[in-house]
Formats: structure tokens, C-alpha cells, sequence
């Protein structure tokens, strides 16, 4: 794990970005249950999800859509950034087993507030499962 380091309002750039990879494991699915207590049967119970559309066990959405809040609070902005904001899309569904690229790119930033805007993406194999846009109050560099 790298550690966190902050990126100052002043100092970003729109185009800047930053991504993480993460592999969708079993664990995680079973931490993350355990911490949100969506124990859906989609994403536990493989007799289940064999019977659905997906025809096998499928991540939370929200498991995988919190990796954004990863790259936000350690790299882009990174500590001291207030994360106020997330809307998103889920494209297609991200399997046990997948590799997630998760990826921020500063796409505004607003003076009033320190406020930027970062559009936000989890893909798997160069596909989008999640598209959105987040929002985030960076720290302004102490004078």
C-alpha cells in the first residue's frame, strides 16, 4: 500500500488523475456483507445466483463502488479532502474473481468552496461497470 499523500486545490490540474486495481475476492465479499449487512443472496448464496441472469454470484455494487472513496480520501485529493458528493451508473456487474480498475480524473474545479469534480469510473477488462461523477472539497494549502 502506497501511503497517502494530499494534493492541494492550487495544485490541481483538470485531466489530472489517478487509478488503483483491486481483485474481487471471496473475502471481501464476505467483509463487506458483514460491515454494510446486505447479505442478498446474489452475492452469498451461489445456488441462488445460478438461477438469476447472471448465472453466478455477482460483487455488491457498492463493494466495488467504494474503491472510489479509496483514490479520494489517500491520492486525489487525499487526506483532508471532504467527499460531498457521488452520483453513479452500473453498466454491467463485476464478478468474484475480476480485476477493477478504479479511476479519478479531476474534470472542475470550482474557487468558491475549494470544491472540485472528478469523473469516476470502475472497469473490468477495459469495460465500464460503473460510470459517475463525484465531488470533493480539497484542502487549500495553509499560508
Amino acid at each position: 500500500m502506497t501511503h497517502p499523500s494530499t494534493q492541494y486545490f492550487e495544485d490541481l490540474e483538470i485531466g489530472q488523475a489517478y487509478e488503483t486495481i483491486h481483485r474481487i475476492t471471496e473475502q471481501a465479499i464476505k467483509d463487506f456483507a458483514a460491515v454494510s449487512g446486505d447479505y442478498n443472496p446474489l452475492h452469498m448464496d451461489e445456488t441462488y445466483a445460478s438461477k438469476t441472469v447472471f448465472g453466478t454470484r455477482i460483487a455488491h455494487g457498492a463493494l466495488t463502488a467504494s474503491y472510489i472513496s479509496g483514490i479520494l480520501g489517500n491520492h486525489l485529493p487525499g487526506p483532508g479532502s471532504i467527499f460531498t458528493g457521488l452520483s453513479m451508473r452500473f453498466r454491467r456487474p463485476v464478478y468474484i474473481g475480476d480485476e477493477v480498475t478504479v479511476r479519478a480524473e479531476v474534470k472542475d474545479k470550482i474557487e468558491r468552496g475549494n470544491r472540485i469534480v472528478l469523473a469516476v469510473s470502475c472497469s473490468v477488462n477495459g469495460k465500464r461497470a460503473i460510470t459517475g461523477e463525484a465531488e470533493v472539497v480539497a484542502p487549500k494549502r495553509s499560508d
